[in-house]
């Protein structure tokens, strides 16, 4: 989480392109490799200007407030937004997939500023790596460290520069398609490039440099920085994604990396309202897969520092605080101070302490903040824009799962007092609405917490170990090797259940078959993340995830509506209304922030995962201010009612002990229009999927590129 500072002369002396010229021609001669890279210190400085360029990118431009914030956090059959849709337009329109194609053509290109600066901001940073990658080919020793064949800290900085490359045009494939491509410093990029061509090239350029790189852990590689074994997995998500389904635009001729023309399997029926735009994967898609097979094997063979934790490793606390989840563990490491990395990450974007940081403000537990001005929040403002789809909290995800409370929360924060409150349903942002939100990152468990938003220093956890085991499982189940595809799913979701309850054969067997299990798995390893929504595109199964979904939050309110009540298979009961009260949960357990629950009828510690950091009111002395609240001791909110009906008996036994009834599936059923009708509202679930972002305006002018998919150039 310590900032990666690079020194002025670097910059100047690389020549670098700014974002808004890349596609302009510089002289190469101005990339001098023999004296940037005459000795490792002004070398590792080079590359450290580059990566300071991504993290920017990532926090702001792609995660933060960016494309993935805007469609990925909050557009799967499981995630949500939390804002009403007729209030953020300029993102919602996108998330549902512009309304079946029907609004690409008045979809205002420039209306998400966003868009653009995700755009120029990987561009810039693929500029930078070009720098690097050119000075070094133009190097004399070039030629010698490449074929000695074995890692050195020379071939290690080179591929490092590839690896952040390819990065940023997998990212740019992700969001925009077919898009410019230049691997060149000082030559320009003319017009569009197949992304299938594209993928190629980066696939090709990474196996080049894998085997002359570091593993993670070795020769002083650290998680902040692009690995062998980054690499690895890097290879296996890019070949997958290539070999996957997606969305092409009428107007395109595809080819391979050399030039040969490519045909495609199909599904669904093409998108008449944009452009008859088609929904398929490539015909040799086997050959990705086993390239991923083979890459991610090798990853899990020797995976450096990176390690899947099967156990969790805290001790219970002397005051009886409780953990025994692996899961939980790894988002706790990500809480905790600068210089610390997860052990289950294979890569992570620094994130410094103290300067601009949209995690958890954007990806995080929702709190209603303090006084701005004034920067005394407790915590700060949580604007938690990934919020979930409550049919799968209560009738999909498994009762003993694990994961369940670490990703999802029904309470935030308060913010002007340290006190925990319900999150309400009806369209809001911060703890004011938008229902039950994303809670593996929370500024409650920042070690030491800073009350001004945007500003914690969690670390992007671009890469875990988890997915290597996934996309293994995913490789082998999609080639017919159920077996060892059984076996990895088996890692981990057994670790994820406690002893004997996984019943991984039943859950396969549930989902229909190997791969469909996997693939639902990993929507429980990565729930409000914003994976979800790609991993289903590019599997082919996002119509039918909707689909399912969509039907299922039907009859969650119909039953509602009828009975007070709807009992989901899984044996979850939501209701119309529930009761909560404020307690004092230090003087009942020692602690206000909860880690594992002990107890299910526990109403203050179940579900787990949540409640206050123990002492804000010392960090409010630590920071000089004054902490707002007059009452230090009822913080946390227990809660009756949450998955089972109450009788009238027991609830009025509650309200006499000081409880307040609250509205909860009553609301879900007020805010239909908003739960239902407005999920991904006008889709038809077989018409191509229209995912993509358009080209803004000024892009379209200053770079000649045309959009498709039936958006204007304007």
């Amino acid at each position: 989480m310590k900032k990666i500072i690079y020194a002025a002369f670097c910059a100047a002396a690389l020549s670098v392109a700014g974002c808004s010229d890349f596609l302009e021609t510089s002289s190469p001669s101005t990339v001098d490799g023999e004296f940037v890279f005459s000795n490792m210190t002004t070398a590792r400085t080079a590359m450290d200007g580059a990566y300071e360029a991504w993290r920017g990118a990532a926090n702001s431009n792609v995660f933060g407030a960016g494309l993935h914030y805007a469609a990925d956090l909050a557009g799967s059959d499981i995630e949500r937004h939390p804002e009403a849709y007729t209030a953020q337009p300029q993102r919602h329109v996108p998330e549902c997939f512009y309304v079946n194609g029907t609004l690409t053509s008045t979809y205002d290109t420039d209306s998400y500023s966003n868009n653009r600066s995700t755009y120029s901001s990987l561009y810039e940073t693929i500029s930078q790596c070009n720098a690097i990658i050119t000075a070094m080919k133009n190097a004399s020793y070039f030629e010698e460290i490449m074929s000695a064949g074995v890692p050195s800290n020379q071939t290690q900085l080179y591929g490092e520069a590839i690896a952040l490359r390819a990065t940023c045009y997998r990212e740019l494939i992700k969001y925009y398609g077919d898009v410019p491509y230049n691997d060149t410093f000082g030559v320009p990029a003319n017009g569009l490039a197949p992304r299938d061509s594209i993928y190629d090239v980066v696939l090709k350029d990474l196996q080049v440099v894998e085997p002359l790189m570091y593993r993670v852990g070795d020769n002083g590689v650290i998680k902040a920085q692009m690995s062998r074994t980054y690499v690895q997995g890097l290879i296996g998500r890019i070949a997958l994604e290539a070999g996957g389904y997606q969305t092409r635009r009428s107007d395109m001729k595809y080819v391979d990396g050399d030039g040969n023309a490519l045909t495609f399997e199909t599904k669904g029926k093409p998108n008449a309202n944009a452009e008859n735009a088609v929904y398929g994967r490539r015909s040799d898609w086997k050959t990705k897969y086993e390239l991923a097979k083979k890459y991610f094997g090798e990853c899990l063979a020797n995976s450096g520092t990176a390690k899947l934790l099967l156990t969790d490793p805290r001790a219970t606390e002397s005051n009886g605080r409780t953990y025994g989840n692996p899961y939980q563990y790894f988002f706790q490491e990500l809480h905790i101070g600068d210089d610390i990395y997860a052990t289950e990450s294979i890569y992570e974007y620094e994130m410094p302490k103290g300067v601009g940081n949209e995690r958890p403000y954007s990806n995080g537990r929702p709190s209603s903040g303090g006084n701005r001005k004034n920067n005394d929040g407790y915590p700060c403002k949580g604007y938690g824009q990934g919020r979930i789809v409550p049919a799968y909290y209560y009738g999909v995800f498994d009762p003993n799962d694990m994961r369940r409370d670490v990703s999802v929360t029904v309470t935030g924060s308060h913010g002007k007092d340290g006190t925990e409150k319900l999150l309400p349903v009806a369209p809001n942002s911060k703890a004011d609405g938008g229902g039950m939100s994303l809670s593996k990152y929370d500024e409650n468990r920042v070690e030491i917490p800073w009350a001004k938003q945007r500003q914690s220093g969690i670390n992007g956890p671009y890469m875990r170990i988890a997915e290597i085991y996934l996309g293994m499982a995913e490789a082998c189940a999609a080639l017919g090797e159920n077996g060892t595809a059984t076996q990895y799913l088996k890692t981990i979701r057994e670790r994820s259940f406690p002893a004997g309850m996984a019943k991984t054969e039943e859950f396969i067997a549930k989902c229909g078959s190997v791969l469909d299990a996997v693939i639902e798995e990993r929507g429980f390893e990565y729930a409000g993340e914003g994976d979800r929504r790609w991993v289903l595109i590019r599997t082919g199964k996002i119509g039918d995830k909707i689909r399912a979904m969509k039907e299922l939050m039907k009859k969650m309110i119909d039953g509602l509506k009828a009975d007070g009540y709807y009992r989901f298979e899984n044996g979850n009961v939501i209701s119309n209304y529930i009761y909560t009260k404020l307690v004092d949960a230090k003087s009942m357990y020692g602690y206000r922030l909860t880690a594992q629950c002990t107890d299910e009828n526990d109403p203050v510690l179940f579900p787990g995962w949540r409640g206050q950091h123990d002492d804000w009111a010392a960090v409010a002395v630590a920071g000089g201010f004054k902490f707002a609240s007059a009452n230090l001791n009822e913080t946390n909110l227990a809660i009756q009612g949450l998955f089972k009906p109450l009788t009238e008996a027991e609830a009025a036994a509650l309200v006499a002990d000081g409880y307040t009834k609250v509205d909860w599936g009553k609301a879900y059923v007020a805010n239909e229009e908003e739960y239902y009708n407005k999920y991904f509202n006008g889709y038809d679930y077989e018409s191509a999927p229209i995912y993509l972002w358009p080209f803004t305006e000024n892009t379209c002018l200053t770079s000649g590129l045309h959009n498709g998919y039936g958006f204007s150039d304007n």
